[in-house]
């Protein structure tokens, strides 16, 4: 067995709180070994989750443009897309993506060890390959940025070839006819949009009242209403008694006395972190029931020297919040104050998408903050109805007195890309942080960023009555 000395840092886990802490503290001169169990750097978050989805739903988007264009429907005539096409393209765009994170890692002459990773005492971990430990790493510190990974209940046999979860989704080698999706969280309805725009029959079983309960009630409701008016059907308050499949599908028994016969089942109920087999116990250190390590301001957990981000502490569980835990990580460990990620907007790709930053009509109104509502339908504006993307809305929530952006919400066509915009002005100290920035500033035309102008003034209106 390798036996090495000297690192400054050694990493589990290569997505993106991993890959961002290994470039900051190598570009902060530590000595630092990357180990990653998949055959590939990148995680999770580039092979199963965020980019592979975010492709489907792209090409799913494409599809479902086509089909509204009479040329292109006319062209397209009675041709069906397969799953099994689109998976094939978004393992293309999953190439590049290792491609472009090996490169990160040679450049900035950061050592990737491929293999399980696991804890041996505070300061050592070993590298099994193919069963047998090949690396022993001595170091100074230890990050865990393992991920996350689709709950699994005891009850539900995952092996059966009718039953998937968000990661085997992606190996599924036919196209259903009709797909039950069991939990309505953010991945789940982003797969109903994706299955329903390919013309899949979907039910959605959501076991909270509404979807997306954290969101704007507004903004969930609109989401609802596309949903049904996609194909579809939303069934609230629903909770699983039994899952049975055989040969010609699938049966989901729900405790209500209903049951939901289907082609396929794909479960979105939860993640659990990936901290199982990690050698935890070695060090003391033990995770909840989900998975999830507890961490302070410093992303340090109660044993000196280890730490952790991304997924396996817990919310947000986002990528873009693991790419910036890992780089203010490894920002203090190389000797600057200590930044905690605040201020996360949500991006959420049904189609159309859902983004927000800040503080929603029912928080406010609970916090008894006298607000407005500034709006702009898209339906109104140019560049939506040049491009046929005319669904959707843009609200700004602003403070009536002192006029300051509490809170930003779009749902609609690129609204992922236009939640920035308020994000900046939210961020910035007062007085430069209220609507009058948008009311004043003259964006390019026509544009779906116009939309804060139309919205700012619609809001400045009410106020002035």
């Amino acid at each position: 067995m390798d036996v090495s000395q000297g690192w400054d840092l050694v990493i589990l886990g290569s997505g993106p709180g991993g890959e961002a802490a290994a470039m900051q503290a190598a570009k902060g001169g530590l000595r630092v070994a990357m180990v990653e169990s998949s055959a590939h750097v990148g995680g999770s978050c580039a092979h199963l989750g965020t980019i592979p989805s975010k492709s489907l739903r792209h090409q799913v988007r494409q599809v479902v443009r086509a089909g509204r264009n009479p040329l292109f429907r006319e062209l397209l005539g009675a041709h069906k897309v397969r799953w099994e096409q689109l998976v094939t393209r978004a393992a293309k765009v999953v190439e590049q993506q290792v491609y472009v994170r090996e490169g990160f890692y040679q450049r900035n002459r950061v050592t990737v060890l491929h293999g399980i990773g696991r804890l041996d005492g505070p300061n050592h971990v070993v590298v099994e390959q193919a069963g047998e430990p090949r690396h022993r790493l001595e170091t100074r510190n230890v990050l865990i940025a393992t991920g996350s990974r689709p709950y699994h209940p005891d009850d539900v046999d995952f092996s059966n070839p009718r039953i998937y979860d968000s990661d085997t989704v992606l190996q599924m080698q036919h196209t259903p006819r009709h797909i039950v999706i069991y939990g309505a969280g953010v991945i789940g309805c982003e797969y109903a949009s994706i299955f329903s725009g390919l013309g899949i029959r979907v039910d959605l079983v959501n076991s909270r009242e509404h979807l997306l309960d954290f969101l704007d009630t507004e903004i969930t409701d609109a989401l609802s209403y596309h949903l049904r008016e996609q194909g579809v059907t939303i069934r609230h308050s629903e909770h699983y008694r039994a899952v049975e499949a055989d040969d010609d599908g699938v049966s989901l028994f729900l405790d209500s006395g209903k049951t939901i016969r289907a082609d396929a089942l794909l479960w979105s109920n939860g993640r659990a972190g990936n901290t199982e087999d990690i050698g935890l116990e070695t060090t003391g250190l033990s995770s909840d029931s989900r998975g999830h390590l507890s961490v302070n301001e410093r992303y340090a957990t109660a044993v000196d020297g280890i730490y952790a981000v991304g997924d396996v502490i817990g919310w947000p569980s986002l990528a873009s919040a693991a790419y910036d835990q890992g780089r203010f990580f490894s920002a203090t460990l190389c000797g600057d104050e200590p930044r905690q990620v605040t201020d996360v907007p949500t991006g959420i790709y049904t189609i159309p998408g859902i983004s927000s930053v800040g503080a929603n009509e029912q928080q406010l109104t609970e916090q008894r903050v006298p607000y407005e509502v500034g709006q702009a339908f898209f339906r109104n504006l140019a560049r939506a109805q040049i491009t046929g993307e005319q669904v959707g809305m843009l609200k700004i929530l602003f403070h009536r007195n002192t006029r300051e952006v509490l809170g930003i919400h779009c749902f609609g066509y690129q609204a992922t890309e236009i939640v920035h915009v308020g994000q900046a002005i939210m961020r910035q100290p007062a007085p430069n942080n209220t609507i009058d920035y948008f009311v004043h500033t003259t964006f390019n035309y026509p544009t779906m960023a116009e939309a804060y102008r139309v919205a700012a003034i619609n809001g400045m209106n009410r106020i002035r009555r």
